[in-house]
């Protein structure tokens, strides 16, 4: 079990300004009660290039994503905010290590992220399908509107 913890090995991606702003509310509101998960996130956040329009094929909120790894089965899942996640259901949540990691990837991108335990994984994106429509215009979270806070 090796840490990994260096940004230059992992690849470059590319975030909404919209799903920016509203994935660093969440980490405001969600690192004391998830400090590990919000600090991945915030690093995935902090190296992100940010556009006013993500590509189509970028892994964003609401995306479905297919992707190889050595821990889950090749499957489509859903990228969603916490209370929205329903592994049953495929949807899995972006305050995870994966749904960190998914995060701005695009198909034939790898990274490596670290599980809750501490292991090193890889995961290579295969396939992603944009969000709907409505869950770009319409998020399900009450957060979607305040300030952005940089500090944690």
């Amino acid at each position: 079990m090796q840490k990994f913890n260096s940004l230059r090995s992992k690849p470059d991606i590319v975030i909404s300004a919209q799903d920016h702003l509203r994935l660093s509310n969440l980490v405001v509101v969600q690192r004391h009660r998830f400090p590990d998960a919000a600090f991945a996130l915030q690093a995935e956040l902090d190296r992100a290039r940010i556009v006013t329009t993500a590509p189509r094929d970028a892994v964003q909120m609401g995306s479905t994503v297919e992707f190889r790894s050595d821990v889950a089965p090749q499957k489509p899942l859903t990228l969603v905010f916490p209370q929205d996640a329903d592994i049953a259901a495929a949807r899995i949540s972006v305050l995870t290590p994966i749904g960190a990691a998914l995060i701005g990837l695009s198909p034939g991108q790898s990274i490596h992220w670290e599980t809750r335990d501490g292991i090193v994984r890889e995961l290579t994106v295969v396939r992603v399908e944009p969000p709907a429509a409505q869950a770009i215009a319409k998020p399900s979270y009450p957060f979607a509107t305040t300030a952005s806070h940089r500090s944690m």
